[in-house]
């Protein structure tokens, strides 16, 4: 089954064919997709998860940081082989 993944990038909607054999996750993948650096988010990330307890800081800090970075309403979206 194909994954694409619509995103907005600075309130412009985006779409891109996300594919885990690429990508760790989706918000790699629109990163990559835009040409964003995420050298120093993923050190960020790293610390956030070595001192948390659980993985709801992880996903609050990568959730405000792809917000900062400009990126909004990141979804998957599954093509239905049935459909065709």
């Amino acid at each position: 089954m194909a994954v694409r993944v619509t995103y907005k990038y600075n309130k412009q909607a985006k779409e891109i064919n996300f594919a885990y054999d690429k990508h760790h996750d989706i918000h790699e993948a629109i990163a990559a997709a835009e040409g964003v650096d995420l050298t120093s988010y993923h050190m960020m990330e790293q610390q956030v998860a070595t001192t948390s307890k659980g993985s709801a800081a992880v996903r609050d800090f990568r959730d405000k940081e792809f917000a900062r970075m400009g990126f909004s309403d990141i979804y998957y979206i599954k093509d239905d082989p049935k459909a065709k």
